[in-house]
């Protein structure tokens, strides 16, 4: 049986690696795990989409030398939350 936590983590590296801002989940599947944690952390806390997507900006331009359109973070984190909302409230404890 899977944890919560592996559930979770699995599911926001499915997430990560569909939006794919670097272009190469199809090669590596692991290339965002070094958002997992810090993301999965962040939502747990409360979070709001702002937040989430100032980190995903940060890890975007800062870890990746990427500069991102203004809307592609903050779209993603809304998507994030999303999600989050929905795998939390799956099992009636609204915790993953």
């Amino acid at each position: 049986m899977r944890s919560g936590a592996d559930v979770a983590e699995n599911g926001l590296r499915h997430l990560l690696n569909e939006w794919d801002p670097i272009g190469v989940a199809d090669a590596v599947q692991d290339e965002y795990d070094c958002m997992l944690a810090p993301l999965l952390q962040r939502i747990r806390d409360g979070a709001d989409p702002a937040e989430i997507g100032e980190f995903l900006r940060h890890e975007l331009e800062d870890h990746f030398g990427l500069t991102p359109l203004r809307s592609e973070p903050e779209a993603m984190a809304t998507r994030l939350m999303s999600w989050w909302t929905a795998v939390g409230n799956a099992d009636g404890t609204g915790c993953v």
